[in-house]
């Protein structure tokens, strides 16, 4: 994925509380590291998922600027719940996670990302990506998928009509788009949050031209909130831990993963990381008791799975 490597920039922050790591531009060493991964990604089929839908990537010709990730055929048997998602790195590559997104999709949600396909199945030729620290979508641009999708299951003609749940709205995102998930949280109509390997900045920092972030915004949450991280290698890790510590007033969860910044983002169907994500949504927005039993409890699947470590505030 094009976008990963500038994802890992937009975290960057304090690595410990007394030391802050700079957020720098590529170097040439850093593009060769990153590129054969890459490409690697960009060769693998969109992602069907593992749920019980067979999902999709498409542009919707009635939606300009976002990538929708939908079950191919609309289910019958249940409404779809909208996942809105913040591209890593804030960029414009709507299929950045497509790997992620299809699997969360194939649960039976339409899931929309800001931009258009720039990676994978789809996309353009490459073209050199622009250095240094800055957005190319916003969190509006995240909540107008929601604006959309709300519409159309209003309209008579659409195919989404009638077909949406309209209390069955989550947001997520990764690094600088988990930034865009955080702020975006605190619209009442949102019901679940997952923010991955991301955080506010520890240090008070603002690096990235144009979004503007403070510690403030975790006192908007009014659902409970999943932090996915990296672990130690995480550059994010900092930032995201000491939300956790700060985040009182909601249930939250903290899981890692020592994966680092990347997490399972380039494997098939997301990996291990959007089968944990589609069962927050799950529980969460369905209340699903099969999906709660991966987190709650002494005996949750996460608790047992030597691959995740876990902290949990008001989850049982």
């Amino acid at each position: 994925m094009r976008t990963l490597f500038f994802a890992l920039l937009a975290c960057t922050a304090s690595v410990v509380a007394a030391q802050q790591q700079a957020p720098r531009a590529p170097s040439p060493a850093d593009a060769a590291r990153e590129a054969a991964p890459r490409a690697a990604a960009d060769k693998l089929p969109d992602a069907a998922g593992t749920g019980p839908y067979k999902a999709i990537k498409e542009v919707d010709p009635t939606l300009r600027n976002h990538v929708v990730y939908r079950p191919a055929v609309l289910p019958r048997d249940r409404k779809l719940g909208v996942i809105l998602w913040g591209n890593g790195g804030c960029r414009e590559d709507g299929a950045s996670a497509r790997q992620h997104l299809g699997e969360l999709a194939s649960h039976g949600y339409l899931v929309i990302a800001p931009g258009a396909i720039l990676s994978g199945p789809g996309a353009p030729p490459p073209v050199p990506e622009p250095t240094g620290l800055y957005i190319r979508t916003t969190t509006a641009d995240v909540m107008a998928g929601l604006d959309w999708a709300l519409a159309e299951n209003a309209r008579r003609g659409s195919r989404y009509f009638g077909r949406i749940d309209p209390a069955l709205i989550g947001v997520a995102g990764h690094s600088c788009g988990g930034l865009q998930a955080i702020e975006a949280a605190a619209d009442p109509r949102v019901k679940a949050v997952i923010v991955h390997n991301s955080g506010v900045f520890a240090d008070g920092s603002n690096p990235i031209r144009g979004l503007t972030v403070d510690k403030s915004m975790l006192a908007k949450f009014h659902t409970p909130v999943l932090y996915i991280l990296g672990g130690p290698t995480d550059v994010a890790y900092p930032n995201g831990t000491d939300d956790f510590r700060r985040i009182m007033h909601v249930p939250a969860m903290l899981l890692n993963r020592d994966v680092g910044h990347g997490g399972t983002f380039r494997e098939p169907n997301g990996g291990a990381v959007a089968m944990v994500s589609a069962r927050w949504f799950d529980w969460q927005l369905r209340g699903d008791r099969a999906a709660a039993k991966t987190f709650v409890g002494p005996s949750c699947g996460v608790c047992t799975d030597p691959t995740w470590t876990v902290e949990r505030k008001r989850i049982g």
